[in-house]
């Protein structure tokens, strides 16, 4: 083996991305000491994605004071990369572990992601990637336009900055403001989900309640959103209510949309395209991905579908490798994955396969390069 690319998806709550790609190189290198071995870390848009991408290609990692969950000073940071494109996961401002026990999904704001999103385009960026994830509000992304200039007003004309509990209270919104920088900026929001804007599948009902949002509030919650989109139709031409992924990171998916022209695109699709991975690939001789379960749920272009759909145009053998495998998953073949192998080695229930998570996984990679260096190819 002279070439492999290793681009897995983290194993939520056992490895990251970052991690699991340390442990494919060592044990890939100890049969092939003087093999290129390329790591891709793989960054959905949530808390850790500008590290992942940083850890991909390069780049630098910046600060900024910035208004926090609820209004508070707080250090924010975002990253560039080396060809100037700026990344901003919105978590590193708005996220749910900054908010700790107090989670109320009605006060709080996504200002300090606008806050960042300024400070990224008052820096010269012409690109920007927003990653919608691990959000503790639910404020249609009003926050993050108030700090970009964009003005909402309230039946008597007074300017406020709208949190998801009183979207209810916009008269009219007013885009003339928004910051000059922003406007030649190409936009594009990692969003892993299809949700609506409202409804039973929107953000309010779906992923309110993780917010410390009971039933009464997601009902309220969710009909203010609906108030934004229907004000949002009105003012500024633009249908958000139903469009898949709008319901992303409390209804920031839509505001983005909405406020700033942004195009949503599935996170794996936009990692490929940041990395060049079509050129990173093109000559390797295996690509290693995986997730923490392959299912159903995968085949809808998730971290592994997503790679191998490109490995498959370039001739590439792809290599899944799992902590579990779901049933009817056989449709991952004809997308483009060559294996799938589980790391589960001794069939244990996952709280006690996350214990030996590592072990396995370095284990499973000793066991695949040994069925190479004998057969040279799968």
């Amino acid at each position: 083996m002279k070439k492999a690319v290793l681009i897995p998806d983290s194993f939520k709550g056992t490895m990251s991305s970052s991690e699991i790609c340390a442990i494919m190189k060592e044990e890939i290198q100890s049969f092939y000491p003087e093999a290129e071995v390329l790591p891709v870390p793989v960054a959905d848009g949530g808390e850790g994605s500008v590290d992942s991408f940083l850890a991909a290609v390069g780049g630098e990692k910046r600060t900024v004071l910035v208004k926090g969950p609820y209004f508070e000073d707080m250090e924010g940071f975002y990253g560039i990369l080396p060809d100037g494109a700026a990344v901003i996961e919105m978590a590193a401002a708005a996220g749910l572990p900054l908010v700790g026990d107090n989670k109320r999904a009605d006060q709080t704001t996504t200002y300090g992601v606008g806050q960042l999103m300024a400070c990224a385009a008052s820096s010269g960026c012409k690109k920007m990637i927003v990653g919608l994830g691990g959000s503790a509000t639910n404020d249609g992304g009003c926050g993050a336009a108030a700090a970009l200039g964009i003005v909402f007003r309230n039946a008597k004309g007074e300017a406020f900055v709208p949190v998801g509990g009183t979207l209810d209270q916009i008269a009219s919104i007013d885009v003339s403001g928004l910051l000059p920088a922003l406007k030649d900026v190409e936009i594009i929001t990692m969003c892993d989900i299809d949700n609506p804007l409202c409804g039973p599948n929107g953000a309010s009902a779906v992923f309110g309640p993780q917010k410390g949002a009971d039933t009464a509030m997601v009902q309220k919650l969710d009909q203010n959103l609906q108030h934004l989109a229907d004000v949002v139709k009105r003012d500024l031409g633009k249908k958000i209510a139903e469009l898949p992924g709008s319901g992303a990171a409390g209804g920031m998916g839509g505001g983005m949309v909405a406020f700033f022209g942004a195009r949503l695109q599935m996170g794996i699709e936009t990692v490929l395209d940041t990395v060049h991975f079509d050129e990173l690939a093109r000559d390797a001789d295996l690509v290693f991905s995986g997730e923490g379960k392959i299912d159903t749920q995968s085949l809808r272009g998730k971290v592994v579908i997503g790679v191998a759909r490109r490995t498959k145009k370039l001739g590439v053998p792809l290599v899944a490798v799992v902590g579990d495998i779901g049933d009817n998953i056989e449709a991952a073949y004809d997308q483009g994955v060559s294996a799938i192998f589980s790391t589960n080695r001794v069939a244990v229930p996952y709280s006690q396969a996350k214990e030996r998570a590592k072990s396995d996984m370095a284990l499973t990679i000793n066991n695949l390069m040994r069925c190479w260096k004998t057969f040279g190819t799968f």
